[in-house]
């Protein structure tokens, strides 16, 4: 498991900052310029939210997996986790339109491999606490 917690500390930290490219990548300017300001800062302020809970997550997986592992709190804090990224993979399948992805390659291979990662990081966290 401590190497497992080593990875998705580096894969989690990744993805933090893949938060930063968001609002270029998706157009934020030009698509969210017609909501009004509260929503638009909204979009802004819980994408850095989130991406700050992803990178405090990687960066406690990959400092102290040790803790996480076999202390009492560690495995409450890890059964936490995975259900957040248990909730996570569920929205991948019921919470996002499959025509977003469906026909298109790039959108399916995103799709399935954030739904591996998913998965993973769901099972490595509730392992953690079942053992």
């Amino acid at each position: 498991m401590y190497i497992h917690l080593k990875i998705i500390g580096v894969l989690l930290i990744l993805l933090s900052l893949m938060h930063l490219a968001f609002p270029r990548y998706f157009s934020w300017k030009q698509e969210l310029s017609s909501l009004s300001l509260i929503n638009r800062q909204m979009m802004y302020v819980h994408t850095f939210f989130i991406a700050l809970t992803i990178l405090l997550i990687g960066i406690l997986s990959f400092f102290l997996p040790q803790d996480l592992i076999t202390t009492k709190l560690g495995k409450y804090i890890s059964l936490g986790i995975g259900l957040f990224w248990g909730v996570r993979l569920y929205f991948q399948f019921f919470g996002y339109s499959s025509k977003l992805w469906k026909g298109k390659m790039f959108e399916t291979s995103i799709h399935i491999l954030f739904s591996i990662l998913w998965i993973y990081l769901t099972s490595v966290f509730v392992f953690i606490f079942l053992a």
